[in-house]
Parts: structure tokens; sequence; C-alpha cells
């Protein structure tokens, strides 16, 4: 296998609004749906919030220069929903567009292409109110904010990417309640995915109509590699039931323009899904020019041999399941490394989705637009931050990547997830992801040793050997 990538890959770091930002009420910002759950007492560790996360609101040039320092080509990043559109609703407010309009500028005054993320899951609150993703409407917002956006920067932002992981904003947010808005309704999780995949649908129509015809358009997708503990005809069962909560609920509408007819019958009892309308799948798939892919870790499940079992999510804490009518299904840890997160460290599970959207979307290209792991980073006496585990865990993962372009797979690029150490949703500021180290009570910045040899990969697209020691 070579470890030299192909000629215009792109090499970039990804983030957030929410988790880096900060200035939550500046510039006539209102609160989204994490302003609102990150304020409830008890829903986020240690009772932190996004109030000042990493202060990248103020800090925006000093971020910039630290990406072109560690010569990355591509940076993705998300626009925080109430800060261009504060109610959700109307014209958006042009002080709030400045922020990203200065920040894409910086980029490409450092040759770094922006890839602007619509919605990485800050909902503004005042359409939370009215239903949120539950409702119908609020895909038409979505669809108006994008073309909002759109006609603002689509003259200088060429990659847009409308949704971030709808796994997460559906079934963490209305089943479980791990994350923002924190409701815990099966029924309102299925309905929050069939509009998400409505908004997207309607997102993407709204962009080609304002920005130029160079203009590329994505979504992001946190699909999971989900394996059967045995080949029992049980588990095997419960590995197709959670493949289609998981994966096909969202590929089927965006990729076929169809629901699967299992997922329909596995959910039955919860929904009789009149809330799809006549043309709704249709309007969800829009021609793509890239498949986002997210991922950290493979997703191992079995028939419950105890009665209900389908609790985990690794988000956090619930006593209810973000898997509507998977109560038969059980997950297991499997063996070996784990990240801070409580995630297994296996890089196979990122090579079998590639090969399997390969197969699946035949012609389309696919990027990694997350991957990387939380580990417990500290200074050095001298300073320095030495984060083996994660040169490791990206090493590893890069060679899967690597293996799957060798083997037919159409990948475009690899976003580190994050730029930054920040607030990490229910967890707040307790698991580090970033490549770069962030002192929180003085916002000092520091790159660690795993933005060095990430530095050295997008310099000379070879992937660097793992320092031993």
């Amino acid at each position: 296998m070579s470890d030299t990538f192909p000629p215009g890959f792109l090499w970039g770091t990804a983030t957030a609004a929410y988790q880096i930002e900060g200035a939550a009420r500046e510039n006539g910002r209102t609160p989204s749906i994490w302003d609102t759950f990150s304020h409830t007492p008890g829903k986020v560790e240690k009772g932190h919030t996004g109030d000042v996360a990493v202060d990248h609101f103020h800090r925006r040039a000093e971020d910039v220069r630290l990406m072109a320092d560690l010569g990355v080509n591509a940076y993705r990043f998300s626009v925080s929903w109430p800060r261009v559109q504060p109610t959700g609703r109307g014209p958006a407010i042009q002080r709030g567009l400045d922020f990203y309009r200065e920040l894409v500028d910086d980029l490409l005054a450092h040759g770094i292409e922006p890839v602007l993320t619509l919605y990485h899951w800050d909902l503004p609150q005042d359409l939370e109110a009215a239903g949120g993703w539950p409702r119908r409407e609020t895909a038409y917002r979505f669809a108006e904010y994008a073309r909002c956006v759109g006609e603002a920067l689509g003259d200088r932002v060429e990659r847009w990417i409308t949704l971030n992981e709808p796994w997460c904003t559906a079934f963490l947010g209305y089943a479980s309640g791990e994350h923002a808005p924190g409701r815990t309704s099966p029924s309102l999780a299925l309905r929050a995915a069939h509009h998400l995949n409505l908004g997207h649908g309607l997102a993407a129509q709204a962009l080609r109509s304002v920005i130029p015809a160079r203009g590329r358009i994505s979504v992001s997708l946190n699909p999971s590699a989900v394996r059967a503990r045995t080949q029992s005809p049980a588990d095997l069962d419960a590995r197709r039931r959670i493949d289609a909560l998981a994966n096909r609920i969202f590929t089927g509408p965006m990729l076929r323009g169809a629901y699967p007819e299992d997922l329909f019958a596995d959910t039955a009892r919860i929904t009789d899904w009149a809330f799809v309308q006549d043309g709704d799948a249709a309007t969800a798939r829009q021609p793509l020019d890239s498949l986002g892919i997210n991922y950290y870790a493979p997703t191992v499940v079995s028939a419950a041999e105890d009665g209900p079992a389908a609790r985990r999510a690794g988000h956090g804490g619930s006593e209810h399941s973000p898997w509507p009518g998977a109560d038969s299904v059980a997950f297991h840890q499997p063996p070996g490394e784990l990240t801070e997160m409580g995630w297994s460290v296996d890089p196979s599970g990122l090579y079998d989705l590639l090969l399997r959207y390969t197969r699946e979307a035949p012609g389309l290209p696919l990027m990694i637009t997350e991957n990387g792991a939380a580990y417990a980073d500290q200074p050095d006496a001298d300073g320095t931050v030495h984060d083996p585990d994660r040169i490791r865990y990206l090493h590893g993962h890069l060679a899967a990547v690597r293996r799957a372009i060798d083997d037919g797979a159409d990948v475009r690029g690899y976003f580190l997830w994050s730029l930054l150490d920040n607030f990490e949703w229910s967890y707040g500021y307790g698991k580090r992801f970033g490549a770069v180290h962030v002192d929180y009570e003085t916002q000092r910045r520091t790159p660690k040793s795993s933005a060095l040899w990430y530095a050295r990969l997008a310099g000379t697209g070879i992937l660097p050997e793992v320092p031993v020691g």
C-alpha cells in the first residue's frame, strides 16, 4: 500500500460554531437550543456552557494564522443560525453575516479553502419553541436560512454542507434527550429525521438557486459501521434493524429518493409515517457533489437476551433509548483500546464505510468530514503538549483511508476533528478532541504534537511514521 495521497487531496480541520465561537449575546445573536440546554441544570457536565467557549469570535484572526502555520489547505466550519437569523425567520442580520465574511476572507488570504456547514445543531430557540425539527415548517425555514447565507457568501465559498450528522439531531435530541433540545419522544425523533431529510433537499435547492455554478454541495452523515456480534439469524437481524435507523433512514431518501420498507415495518408501532408527504423523498434526493462521512468507532450489536436493551449511544447518559423500535437490540463494547469517550479505536470501520458507499453510490466522491479522538492531554512542565495516542489513532485511520483509495474508493479529502479543544456538547469541557490545546482560563493555544505530525502530512501528502516513544 502506498503512503502517498492523491494530488489535490484536501487536508483540513473542522469545528462547529457553538463549540468554539462564544460571544453568545453579541451583535444580535439570540439563544439556540444549545444555549437553552446548556443553561438547564443537569444537562451538561459541571454546568458548562458555550457562552465563551474558546472565544473564536474574538480570536478569529489568531486561529486562522494558526491553521496557516499548520499548513492545512481547507477549513470546515459551521455558521451559527441564530447569529445570522435570530428568530429563524426573515432577513439575515448583516453584522452576523459580517463575522463569516471576514472569516472567509481571512481563510482565502491564507490559501485555505472554506468549507461551510449550514447546520451543526444550533437551531434558533424560537424555532424549537414553535415545534423544532418534528415540525414540517422547520424544513422550510432551514431552506430560507440557506438562501440567506448562500446569497451572502456564495461569491467566495465554493464548498457547502447542508447538515452535520442529522442522526444526532433527531435521535439524541428528540429520542434519548442527551443532546439539545433534550426531548424524549421516539415518534417525534422519527418525524425530526424526516424533516431533516426534507430540509436538506430544500436547502440544496435553495443554494443551487443563488450560488454560482461552480458551487459544490454535500451533506455530512455519521454512518455507523454496524456489526453483528455473531452470525446467528437473530444477531444479523439486530444489525439490519440498527443499520436502518442509523444509516438507511438518511441515505435512502438522500441517495435513492425512498425510505427503506423495513424501517417502516420496524417502527410501525411508534408511527404510521403519515407525516411523509408525496414527493418528500424525491425532494431529499438532490444532486450531490460529494458525500461527507464522519467516523469515530464501529457499532457492535446482538439480539437482547433478557428483554429491552437498546440504550447505548455513547454521547452522555440517558434512560431513554436513541433507537426507536429497537428495544430488542443489545449493544456491546468491542475489545481493545478505547479513547477518553469510551469509544473503541478501530480504523477498519472507516475502511468498511468507504467501500460500502463506493458500492452504493458509484461515481459520488467521498470526504472524511470528521475523524479524531479525545484524550486527556495536558501540557508538560515546559509547556509542550505530547499526545502520542492521538497520533497513533490518526495514523491508523489515515492508513485505512489510503487502503480504501487503493481498493477503489474516490476519497477527496480528510478533515481532522477538531482544530481546537472546545465545548464537547453534553460533556462540557471535560473531553479534548483538539489538535491544538486550549487553556480555558487564559485561552492560550498550544499546538500538540499531533498538530505538528498532521502539518507534515498536509505539507507532503505522505503519511508520516508514528514517532517512537
